[in-house]
């Protein structure tokens, strides 16, 4: 099986490239060559905005299946189905499972959830995109496949209510500094391992039943925030300070963070795999997220200058701490327990 990667280096990509090589597929890339491909990858470099560049690239090329990790927009979306109706058996859009409407009328998430987010730009032109790419399987039979990720992180990849992407909160854990987790870090959420992630999309690639079919690809295991970072500050021999603080407020302060939070974080989220499964016999997750953060730790152990602080988000937290703490303060100056403060 021959298959065009857009993209292919980041956190999730990277992982599904390494599976399918492992799996003996032919693999390409298409990008800028940015970020060096896994061995064994054929690369074809090329912006995939830059249309004349990217026909170059391609020439006579045909593949059984392309897949866009990079396409935010509709019009994105647009343009891959002019380059590759003809050129491929199956087309697959990575969507995200932020487009899924929250909250929920319904205790699981399946791929028939209604969608709709109003707080957050990045999913609802995810959910446009969807609606194109419907449009044109429903039209002209464009051999379009959803795909929709949930959380998923990767190795160096420490997943809390401040982002994942850097050693800001793990370092606040072991240095004894308070932490931020939003709300009364009860809410349920889900966190895959790319490795786990990798296993079931394979499993799709080139499946033509899976053409005009959505998915999700998930973890069964769900975890409470405060569970979440208890698990974190274990992996790293710490124990956290938490702060528990009303997502609004959170929003307030870091305007650029309200949205991830009120459109998906908020909310309980527990997702129903039984579809992807029916298509990948024997596909399940086999990575708990405590082994996730066992690896994490493992590879921050080798790569120590990856541990990275964000001084700006590490005082921004300090300043917001800062400020709750003295909102809360009882009649005699002391800080209640943070596990009564309000919670989403």
């Amino acid at each position: 099986m021959r298959v065009l990667f857009i993209g292919g280096t980041g956190n999730i990509s990277g992982a599904v490239t390494r599976e399918a090589l492992g799996r003996g597929i032919e693999v390409y890339h298409l990008n800028r060559g940015n970020r060096p491909s896994p061995e064994g990858v054929r690369e074809l470099r090329a912006d995939i905005g830059d249309r004349a560049a990217v026909v170059a690239a391609l020439g006579t090329l045909e593949f059984d299946a392309v897949v866009d990790w990079i396409a935010f927009k509709p019009d994105q979306v647009k343009r891959d189905i002019e380059l590759f109706a003809g050129r491929t058996g199956q087309y697959v859009f990575i969507s995200s499972a932020s487009a899924y409407r929250k909250p929920l009328s319904t205790p699981r998430i399946t791929e028939s959830t209604p969608l709709g987010n109003p707080y957050w730009d990045y999913a609802r032109a995810k959910i446009e995109c969807e609606d194109v790419l419907v449009r044109a399987c429903r039209e002209t039979g464009f051999p379009a496949t959803i795909v929709r990720p949930s959380h998923t992180y990767g190795d160096g990849w420490i997943p809390t209510t401040f982002g994942s992407g850097d050693f800001t909160v793990a370092q606040r854990m072991i240095d004894g500094k308070p932490i931020i987790i939003h709300g009364d870090g009860q809410s349920l959420w889900t966190l895959t391992s790319a490795v786990d992630f990798a296993r079931g999309f394979i499993g799709l690639l080139g499946e033509p039943a899976a053409v005009g079919e959505a998915f999700h690809i998930t973890s069964d295991e769900s975890l409470t925030w405060d569970s979440i970072h208890a698990i974190i500050a274990d992996a790293f021999g710490a124990k956290p300070e938490v702060i528990h603080i009303p997502t609004e407020v959170i929003a307030a302060h870091f305007p650029e963070r309200g949205p991830s939070l009120a459109g998906d974080k908020k909310w309980s989220v527990v997702f129903d795999n039984t579809k992807i499964k029916r298509f990948v016999p024997g596909f399940s997750c086999a990575v708990t997220f405590a082994e996730g953060m066992r690896r994490a730790r493992a590879w921050y152990d080798t790569r120590t200058d990856s541990k990275v602080v964000n001084a700006k988000m590490d005082a921004e937290i300090d300043a917001l701490v800062a400020f709750w703490q003295s909102r809360v303060l009882d009649p005699n100056g002391r800080v209640p327990d943070q596990g009564t403060n309000p919670g989403h």
